[in-house]
């Protein structure tokens, strides 16, 4: 999620998400299961399960629908989760997409402007929001700072969900924060790399042809291989299913993908920079 993406940024009382958890843990103890047995039997991680029942995640409805019927709840979670239509910290046209994301088999990020949410360091996301106009205030730089770093989670929780990345050359060059931020983030953005479900690359600032010229994007695989993609604005989000606009949007990173640097030179040059710096 962009910076830009920080209005309807009210936090949502937790005492919604904690009841939800409440809920859940007492269904599952009826039912028998520890955390552990639940996340098998599920295919959840025991992290998330922990998290979504001390109130800290917002439960996707995949995940929903999956302990309604493992637990047999009598429709009680359902009802619990629609209950839940907002999300701390995360603005209202991005909360579909951040539900999508939690379950994706795949996830594709190209971006243009600033460091995709995923792959920022706190030091990055909080100058981002610090520079945020109109101004935030100090409640609304940590909810969104606490949203962001609950959804790199992903990233960890989720082994299995190939994420792949082009990112322009000069959003390193900018040096948003600083000398010091940026190096950290640097280190960091090398670090996740090194994750085999990871693959980033770097689109240099001399290209001659560039099939993204329309501004970021995002694709997304369910566990269904059914497809969305995502397009955000300077203060608005589009989610979109429509297969025929997925199609285009596919075409298009898959040149992106031609015509970046590979993943070791991405990385090379990444390594070139930090030592430069």
């Amino acid at each position: 999620m962009s910076s830009s993406a920080t209005s309807s940024n009210e936090p949502e009382p937790t005492d919604g998400l904690k009841a939800f958890g409440a809920v859940l843990k007492s269904f599952r103890k009826r039912a028998g299961y520890t955390q552990e047995s639940l996340a098998e039997e599920i295919g959840y991680s025991v992290h998330f399960i922990a998290s979504v029942e001390q109130g800290r995640r917002f439960p996707p409805p995949r995940f929903v629908d999956q302990c309604e019927v493992t637990l047999d709840a009598f429709g009680t979670l359902r009802l619990a989760a629609n209950q839940l239509s907002r999300q701390r910290g995360l603005a209202s046209w991005f909360r579909r997409w951040a539900q999508l994301e939690q379950e994706a088999v795949a996830l594709s990020t190209y971006e243009c402007r600033l460091i995709p949410g995923l792959l920022q360091t706190e030091a990055y996301a909080r100058t981002l929001f610090v520079n945020q106009l109109p101004p935030m205030g100090d409640e609304q730089i940590e909810a969104q700072l606490e949203a962001r770093v609950e959804r790199q989670l992903l990233l960890t929780e989720r082994p299995n969900t190939a994420y792949s990345f082009i990112l322009e050359e000069h959003l390193f060059q900018r040096r948003m924060g600083g000398h010091e931020v940026t190096m950290e983030l640097i280190d960091h953005v090398l670090g996740l790399a090194e994750r085999r479900n990871i693959e980033l690359q770097i689109m240099p600032v001399v290209r001659e042809s560039h099939a993204g010229l329309d501004g970021p994007m995002q694709l997304l695989e369910t566990p269904e291989n059914q497809w969305f993609a995502y397009s955000e604005g300077q203060r608005s989000g589009q989610l979109i299913s429509s297969p025929k606009e997925i199609s285009v949007l596919q075409m298009r990173y898959a040149r992106m993908r031609a015509q970046a640097l590979s993943f070791d030179d991405s990385m090379s040059l990444l390594e070139r920079m930090r030592g430069a710096q």
